[in-house]
């Protein structure tokens, strides 16, 4: 087990890689908690939960509203939780979104922690203080900035993923290996049987290195100001994406990756090895397919995208792997490649 401490706001987070879910008794209060799970997980993992009430959401996206909230805030209210309450999400990205926005404007903020079920929230969703929940179609709108006490990352729990889901966490991993750490790229490469087979010794190791990584840019950069930017690779594109092929985060983020480094090699950001080297790690993990959209719709999806600042927006590109910068540009520009890109 690996204690990685999120120092931000003055808050700790510290999150243990590698603790067993059956630990987490002791790391929470004996009373006045509540947890937060969707329906998947708790018919998997249900009977293990410590003994206290827990509030069921329908898996996926669609369940990050507000409306959502709303109702698990009376369930709260329901359980008599008040200001010394504690709320455990056990889930994916969509759960610990969830959990920390409700405990975070709940009573004006009660405490709250994570166990964390999916690959893609052990190396990314729940590190860092992002909670929030959708406007529409609008990922994320409404959101706040607050820490959780800690969250545990069981990869024995990643055995039990969807095919799909694991897939799409591995992406996020890929994508911290491309801006952080490229040992992740190399171990990716060298060892893609043992990932395939979810070996959880690997795993462990896997998201130790991603989570350390995301916390030094977090603990710099709390609030998205400046280097925490960088986290933002491959989303520009890909949040559109998600939003109109409605596909899971992973992919469409590896699709935004993909047209983030072809750009960054029509700029000769990078050269063309580096480029292919990661297009193939993404055909590896099966996260290659046709992104295609039009230009136009491209425009109307990126005109949302939270990292605007009137007609520019914050793109990150890449001069080689662990080498990741941020340039403010016109969205035309983007829609200029995009449009380029479609056409070859």
């Amino acid at each position: 087990m690996e204690e990685i401490i999120v120092n931000a706001g003055g808050c700790l987070s510290r999150i243990f890689v590698g603790q067993h879910r059956e630990d987490i008794a002791r790391m929470i209060p004996g009373k006045g908690v509540v947890i937060i799970t969707d329906d998947n997980v708790y018919s998997v993992y249900g009977k293990e939960f410590p003994g206290f009430p827990v509030l069921r959401i329908k898996p996926g996206e669609g369940s990050k509203q507000l409306k959502t909230v709303e109702l698990l805030a009376a369930g709260l209210l329901e359980h008599n939780i008040d200001r010394s309450g504690f709320l455990l999400g056990i889930g994916g990205g969509v759960v610990c979104d969830i959990t920390g926005f409700l405990a975070s404007v709940f009573m004006r903020g009660i405490s709250f922690g994570f166990v964390s079920t999916s690959l893609l929230s052990q190396v990314d969703a729940s590190t860092g203080g992002k909670n929030g929940v959708n406007l529409g179609e609008i990922k994320n709108l409404i959101g706040i900035f607050r820490q959780p006490e800690f969250v545990v990352c069981d990869t024995e729990m990643l055995k039990t993923l969807p095919e799909d889901e694991y897939f799409s966490g591995l992406a996020e991993l890929i994508k911290t290996g491309i801006i952080g750490d490229p040992s992740i790229i190399e171990s990716l490469e060298k060892d893609h049987q043992k990932v395939r087979n979810r070996d959880p010794e690997l795993l462990s190791d896997l998201v130790g290195r991603a989570v350390k990584y995301k916390a030094s840019v977090v603990t710099a950069d709390e609030r998205e100001s400046g280097l925490r930017r960088v986290l933002n690779f491959g989303h520009t594109f890909g949040h559109a994406i998600e939003l109109h092929k409605g596909i899971k985060h992973g992919f469409a983020v590896a699709a935004g990756m993909e047209l983030s480094l072809r750009w960054s090699r029509e700029l000769e950001y990078i050269d063309n090895d580096t480029c292919e080297r990661i297009l193939n790690l993404f055909s590896l993990y099966n996260l290659r397919f046709d992104w295609h959209m039009s230009p136009d719709d491209m425009r109307k999806l990126i005109s949302h995208d939270k990292k605007k600042s009137g007609g520019d927006i914050y793109f990150v590109f890449v001069k080689g792997t662990g080498k990741p910068f941020v340039k403010l540009l016109p969205v035309s520009e983007l829609i200029d490649f995009y449009s380029r890109i479609t056409r070859k």
